[in-house]
């Protein structure tokens, strides 16, 4: 920050500060981590005093410096800098630290605190969600900036330990990272050599700074307990805006305790009351537990600094809207995050258009033809694959890579499914994004946690999933997904499609655009699909998760659910026993989560509960379609992996065929 104070303590007393503050929270919850804290506490001083842009009054201030705790475990390092430099975290929840409903849960949470900017807790996520953050910048930089006018013009800083370095994907971030010339991520690596099992030095020996300069970093060094050294990396830091930073610092675990500092006791447990005791008198910190001097809170205020900032940038933004009012408008209509007033309209034309073109068209191409037409009006649209953009169809005509000089709206993450989706994640947090990024469904394996935290988070986050069965067929069942459907459908927060045709996909992409409380999978076919035939009145119904494709006269006996694919068989299938004089209902459900949201009128309309005699089709695993069908139901899906063949050989080999669909119906109803 610009503005400097007349400071009335010394810096130590200002990072012993925290120390206190981490080791007596840490204390009286019986519980957390305060090794990292108190080790890490100089390097906060000097950042978050001397250099971190932003206003406690107003956390969400757009142009505010991005501050990640990676090694989230070390939560009350961030709990004490909020409370201290002002933001709305009283004392009172640092003394109800890691309890029930409090806003100090024990790892960091997005939506919890204010000032916390994504959760964090599985380590090296933090550090992939700052790099997301920091291609959001630059990228919004990009597209609105202009000369004389960066409206857009901020730091990331992230803070991470060893073990966020021995995560896998940390490799995966940091190289995309020094490839995209992400100037102003700045890392800061807690080098302590301490990890829960003790001394890394036996399991961790890497030559860090080489890794990172092979990556194309910056790499600096500091005494982390050295202010003047800390200052010095961070303004060499600062001078090189073209690559990454990663400052090393070496610190001591725990800080200032006699007895367990620089070891593994003081990394995940309460030193114990001697113990707090021993480091108070050795830091020469003598006041009681949460009681923080005046001097010091004044010393670490920056209410006032922050409004000076933030009211510096408005200044600006008023120039910026008196040169530039059509950019001016669209850069707060898309970070307030609200989509055209014409949206609408255009996503029901979309629907229209699919259903009388009447194309027989795999879902995922359907699904690239959304992605072109949607672009169109929506700007915001960030794409990207691991890899498989051909395969993924996640490319448009309009589609611009994002490269170390040149914005765009696409970014070619390479073969990292875990960091593509944690970066998206990242993005989204940051704001003025929605980010889609494609892979094969079996590879959201590799990408779970992160797409867990953007559900746990409620990110908005389009995961475009392909080959989504055994039906891609040669590739075999190391690519052929039969559980992860289940998985996704079974995440709170999180919305599944599954279409069977280009209408559905339509509907799924315009649910997903519209969805602003949790992120969205769109699951789409290697294979062509067939057009369904549909009377206008179903339209509408569609984007209620689930709807009566194919009814029968009167009364249903049988209702047959289906999804994807298997809806073209199903559909067949029901036709031949509306024919043998069964009353079928053929019910497509591209979302169940989205049809369970419906009122119970509407469910109870689709799925009436006198007809117990119910078969799903779906070629993934059975056990989630008995919520359905019910115990006496049947499942026509996958109990076992699948096998290397052609497509269509498979879908026979294993029962997903009309003749078995018709034999299983009235199987069930005998």
């Amino acid at each position: 920050m610009s503005d400097r104070q007349t400071f009335l303590t010394d810096r130590k007393d200002r990072a012993n500060a925290i120390r206190a503050l981490s080791m007596d929270a840490v204390q009286k919850a019986n519980s957390g981590h305060p090794g990292a804290p108190m080790g890490m506490a100089d390097i906060a001083e000097v950042l978050w005093i001397d250099y971190m842009s932003h206003n406690p009054v107003n956390p969400k201030w757009i142009n505010r410096d991005r501050f990640v705790l990676s090694n989230g475990h070390g939560s009350m390092l961030i709990y004490s800098l909020l409370h201290l430099t002002g933001y709305d975290l009283p004392m009172s929840e640092l003394q109800n630290f890691r309890q029930l409903h409090s806003k100090t849960p024990g790892h960091p949470e997005f939506g919890y605190t204010p000032g916390v900017e994504t959760t964090t807790g599985p380590l090296g996520q933090g550090l992939a969600n700052a790099v997301g953050m920091a291609i959001a910048e630059k990228t919004l930089a990009g597209q609105f900036n202009r000369p004389e006018h960066d409206i857009i013009d901020h730091y990331t800083w992230v803070f991470a330990g060893d073990g966020c370095l021995m995560e896998g994907i940390s490799h995966e971030v940091c190289s995309l990272a020094g490839t995209l010339g992400l100037g102003k991520l700045i890392v800061f690596y807690d080098d302590n050599g301490i990890s829960i099992d003790g001394e890394i030095e036996g399991w961790f020996t890497d030559d860090t700074s080489k890794r990172f300069e092979a990556y194309g970093w910056q790499v600096l060094a500091a005494d982390g307990h050295n202010p003047e050294q800390i200052a010095a990396a961070i303004e060499s830091a600062k001078a090189d805006t073209a690559r990454p930073t990663l400052i090393r610092c070496k610190t001591v675990i725990g800080f200032g305790s006699p007895a367990k500092s620089g070891t593994a006791g003081v990394h995940g447990s309460p030193l114990g009351p001697d113990e707090v005791a021993a480091t108070r008198k050795a830091l020469g910190w003598e006041y009681p537990p949460f009681d923080i001097p005046e001097t010091i809170k004044k010393d670490w205020d920056c209410r006032e600094r922050g409004f000076q900032a933030e009211s510096r940038w408005k200044e600006k933004m008023v120039r910026y809207e008196e040169a530039y009012p059509d950019l001016a408008m669209e850069l707060v209509r898309r970070l307030k995050g609200e989509l055209p007033g014409f949206f609408d309209d255009r996503a029901t034309e979309l629907v229209a258009e699919c259903q009388a073109k009447a194309e027989s068209i795999a879902s995922r191409k359907a699904s690239q033809n959304m992605i072109a037409a949607f672009s169109e009006v929506l700007p915001e649209l960030l794409g990207g694959s691991a890899d498989l953009a051909g395969s993924n169809l996640t490319m448009w005509k309009g589609s611009e890579p994002i490269t170390e000089k040149a914005d765009g709206n696409y970014i070619y993450y390479g073969v990292r499914e875990f960091g593509m989706s944690a970066i998206m994640n990242g993005i989204a947090l940051h704001g003025g994004f929605i980010p889609f990024g494609g892979t094969f469904l079996i590879f959201m394996e590799y990408a779970r946690n992160a797409v867990r935290m953007g559900a746990l988070m409620k990110q908005q986050v389009i995961n475009v999933y392909t080959h989504d069965s055994i039906g891609q067929g040669e590739d075999g069942p190391t690519h052929q997904p039969i559980e992860q459907l289940t998985n996704l459908r079974t995440t709170p927060n999180m919305s599944v499609w599954r279409p069977c045709d280009g209408v559905e996909t339509a509907v799924a992409w315009t649910h997903a655009l519209k969805r602003r409380e949790g992120p969205t999978s769109l699951v789409f076919s290697r294979q062509n699909l067939p057009h369904q035939d549909r009377e206008q009145s179903q339209l509408a119904d569609i984007a209620r998760g689930a709807y009566v494709l194919e009814d029968c006269d009167g009364a249903p006996e049988l209702i047959v659910i289906a999804t994807g694919s298997e809806v073209a068989i199903a559909r067949d299938a029901v036709k031949v026993l509306q024919s043998d004089g069964i009353p079928a209902r053929l019910v497509s459900m591209p979302s169940a989560d989205v049809f369970d949201a419906q009122d119970v009128a509407y469910r109870e309309q689709v799925l009436p509960s006198a007809v117990r005699a119910r078969l799903a089709v779906e070629a993934a695993a059975v056990d989630y379609w008995f919520k359905y069908v019910g115990l006496d139901g049947d499942v026509v899906g996958m109990t076992r992996f699948g096998e290397s063949a052609p497509g269509g050989v498979l879908m026979k080999e294993f029962g997903f065929t009309a003749d078995n669909v018709v034999q299983r119906a009235k199987a069930l109803l005998k």
